[in-house]
């Protein structure tokens, strides 16, 4: 059956007033950017991360912006605490509409040198955190009738290596991508879309050494055709469009938002 859309239905494709969403990574840099976009937009926010301070603060901004807002402490990698955080969601909001899992590390070691401990580490937050956060969400999301939104955070370096020792990273973001099509196959038929953003390396307080030096940042920019890294809010726009009807029928896809690195 063909269902088209009214023109107050096309009009309001971007519309998310009234929406929830748990933000984890709150805190960091691409957290708090898609947080306070996300409320620009009508949506109350639960960030949640490990830096309450921060996520406080990210918290009265929103708050500043009119929308509700609740910073949670959330270590992602143990099941119980990510639980626990769906459960206080649910207890203060009453539903989650959208999931946003912007929380991950990096560490940058060529591969011999580097301890298995910190391969482990980086599995464990990137790959693990957002199976388990995600897979709450989802539970949660079928219980409320089905529907609702989850994103997860790939990397360019999930499609390409680098020579900046990303062994690591690399792996557990192709790892992300995979995890996203299989997850949003997997929950189709209950109108959960699952999709992921590969962003390029982008300003924040962990990538500040590395493009604050003037020949690495060339080298950076050599392989990003539009000529610059991208700042957080580079990603607020394509969460939105995510999170919104307006990719209904988008789901299962990595949209890579890297200025044109995977494109050559």
């Amino acid at each position: 059956m063909r269902v088209k859309k009214g023109i107050e239905e096309i009009r309001n494709l971007f519309d998310l007033n009234g929406k929830v969403a748990l933000v984890t990574g709150g805190s960091g840099a691409l957290g708090k950017a898609v947080s306070i976009g996300l409320a620009a937009y009508g949506v109350d926010v639960v960030v949640c991360g490990l830096e309450m301070p921060l996520l406080e603060e990210v918290s009265d901004e929103i708050q500043e912006m009119g929308r509700k807002a609740l910073p949670i402490f959330c270590d992602i990698t143990d099941p119980d605490n990510v639980d626990q955080t769906v459960s206080r969601t649910l207890d203060e909001f009453g539903k989650i509409d959208i999931l946003f899992n912007g929380a991950g590390i990096a560490h940058r070691q060529p591969s011999v040198e580097m301890p298995i401990e910190d391969w482990e580490k980086v599995m464990d937050v990137n790959v693990r955190g957002t199976l388990l956060c995600s897979r709450a969400v989802a539970g949660e999301m079928i219980k409320q009738g089905g529907g609702g939104n989850i994103i997860t955070v790939g990397s360019v370096r999930g499609f390409q290596a680098h020579e900046g020792g990303y062994s690591a990273y690399g792996t557990s973001k192709a790892a992300v991508h995979y995890l996203t099509k299989q997850l949003a196959f997997e929950w189709a038929k209950y109108k959960i879309r699952v999709n992921c953003i590969a962003p390029c390396i982008f300003w924040s307080p962990l990538t500040e050494p590395i493009l604050s030096d003037e020949e690495s940042y060339r080298g950076y920019m050599a392989r990003i055709p539009i000529g610059r890294a991208a700042e957080p809010e580079d990603f607020v726009g394509v969460t939105i469009f995510l999170a919104s009807d307006a990719s209904e029928m988008v789901t299962g896809h990595v949209l890579s938002v890297d200025g044109g690195t995977v494109g050559g």
